[in-house]
């Protein structure tokens, strides 16, 4: 762990890495501010991969919104991309942040999406405007 992080966000970020390390199929897994920062990305994950993941998560959860919105269905609460070898999970958090989580094809869909609802759940009142603050500042000293 980094030495310039707090507890907390130490806590946050091995909650996001215990994850992908205890789901059979999940590879990696990034959270990324409302604005579309990386917050924080599981161990081993490359920076550079993990901010182009930060992308496209925030891009993807922008199109859902904006539909959502569009079509009078509420707000968008999670986005499921099937690839040909694995899937993309794309789930809000409750502060406006989202978690995004990269699978193999041999992952199962509904134990994925299950587990990244108890994560963000449980995980998600920690992230407090102090804690995304100080994961920024990590990530982008």
């Amino acid at each position: 762990m980094d030495n310039r992080l707090s507890e907390n966000a130490e806590n946050f970020t091995w909650l996001i890495s215990n994850f992908v390390s205890e789901m059979p199929g999940v590879e990696h897994a990034v959270v990324v501010s409302s604005d579309g920062l990386l917050l924080t990305a599981s161990e081993g994950f490359p920076e550079e991969h993990a901010e182009q993941l930060a992308a496209i998560a925030s891009g993807m959860q922008s199109l859902s919104d904006g539909t959502a919105r569009l079509f009078g269905k509420g707000t968008s609460e999670q986005l499921i991309l099937r690839m040909e070898h694995g899937h993309l999970f794309v789930m809000s958090i409750s502060d406006g942040s989202t978690l995004a989580v990269l699978t193999s094809s041999s992952a199962d869909m509904k134990i994925v999406a299950y587990k990244m609802a108890l994560l963000v759940e449980s995980a998600g009142h920690v992230l407090t405007p102090q804690l995304r603050s100080q994961l920024r500042e990590v990530i982008t000293p």
